[in-house]
């Protein structure tokens, strides 16, 4: 039989933090506020109209990138997929979210997210160390790299073969018959 491929994303069996702080809050608004004073700032200077242009460009842009990202983490070849019952957060982790080795410029714009599989092990590692905690621990050089281009790859994947514990495309579905 063929599934279709649907993860929970960032399960983990890690404690929540508890009410944020009263000065991270109140940096949250002052970072808020900043942003609000650039906008209306840049809008007086430029025009709403231009202002409102670029900011949904740019949010097209990093939307776009954003589900890629997120796609390709999820569903690459070789990816972990089990049953409830049969379900092991280590071997998710590990096999169930990829481990995207992109070009260091990209690995720099995208905040490190390359390392997916260590934040899904654990997500209170800020991305500045990621990198480093992958070279440290053994464990994750066993994780095979998706590179950048053979994630296009990945558009071909749509439905989980329950008998080859693997993701096929929707052509493959002539020839399980």
């Amino acid at each position: 039989m063929i599934y279709y491929h649907a993860s929970l994303n960032h399960q983990t069996s890690q404690p929540s933090p508890n009410r944020a702080s009263w000065r991270e809050r109140h940096s949250v608004y002052w970072t808020n506020l900043a942003v609000l004073g650039m906008a209306i700032g840049l809008s007086l200077i430029f025009g709403i109209k231009a202002y409102l242009v670029i900011q949904l460009t740019v949010i097209m842009v990093a939307g776009s990138a954003g589900l890629w990202l997120f796609y390709v983490q999820h569903q690459f070849e070789g990816v972990y997929w089990q049953r409830h019952e049969k379900w092991d957060c280590l071997a998710a982790a590990l096999q169930g979210s990829s481990f995207y080795k992109l070009p260091r410029i990209l690995q720099w714009f995208s905040g490190n997210i390359g390392f997916h599989h260590i934040q899904h092990l654990s997500p209170q590692i800020p991305n500045y160390n990621l990198e480093r905690c992958h070279k440290a621990e053994p464990l994750f050089q066993s994780v095979p790299p998706v590179t950048l281009f053979s994630s296009f790859k990945s558009f071909t994947f749509r439905l989980w073969d329950e008998k080859r514990h693997r993701l096929v495309g929707f052509s493959h579905l002539g020839n399980s018959r």
